[in-house]
């Protein structure tokens, strides 16, 4: 018998779910990271100005009671989305667990401290990659990147190295989560939390 053999799905009752869905995040998130190996990776969804959708996989670096942090160049494919539409869905995934957490929201750039204390905080090599690359923009070959990073070596070799102007963070500012649970027979456990008139969260569970 395999671990797949195993029943390891954990009944989703909106009765035993915490009040606050950031509460809710953090306890699913901390069984998690028991169970999958790079628990930050987050599908991002935008949409730019004419409403063409556009997602990817990014690393969650900031989680609290304000909201869900990215960081990433400004100027790239998101950032362009963002600065049209700037209201975003993540998605993450925890197949050991069978869950997903979906949740939507507007999204605001987080302030020049935070981004200049994130980026501090990165291996140096990461912050070369963010003076070399311009992101999302066409370039002739892997060695002109290559050289793109030496070049920013050099400029870089006898100082810390800054945080570019073009480079920061977003927070992801929820106006809904759903909390997923896979069951059996693709009856599937989604309870959904919207805000509640008069401040809080309403939890609604809804169907398959």
């Amino acid at each position: 018998m395999t671990e797949f053999d195993t029943p390891r799905w954990i009944p989703l009752d909106e009765r035993s779910l915490d009040p606050d869905p950031f509460v809710q995040f953090e306890r699913w998130w901390e069984e998690a990271v028991a169970v999958v190996r790079e628990p930050e990776a987050i599908c991002l969804a935008t949409a730019d100005a004419s409403g063409q959708p556009r997602a990817r996989m990014v690393l969650l670096r900031g989680r609290d009671e304000r909201g869900f942090s990215i960081y990433t160049n400004y100027l790239s494919r998101k950032g362009e989305d963002l600065a049209e539409n700037p209201r975003a869905s993540l998605l993450w995934y925890v197949e050991p667990l069978g869950r997903q957490v979906r949740i939507e929201g507007s999204v605001e750039q987080v302030s020049a401290a935070e981004s200049d204390d994130y980026f501090a905080a990165r291996p140096r090599g990461h912050q070369l990659g963010a003076h070399a690359s311009h992101q999302s923009q066409p370039i002739e070959s892997r060695s002109a990147l290559e050289d793109a990073v030496v070049e920013q070596e050099r400029r870089f070799a006898d100082a810390d190295v800054p945080r570019p102007e073009h480079w920061g963070g977003y927070r992801i500012v929820p106006t809904s989560f759903e909390f997923w649970q896979h069951r059996e027979d693709r009856i599937h456990d989604r309870v959904l939390y919207a805000p509640a008139e008069g401040g809080g969260w309403d939890r609604h569970r809804h169907q398959p």
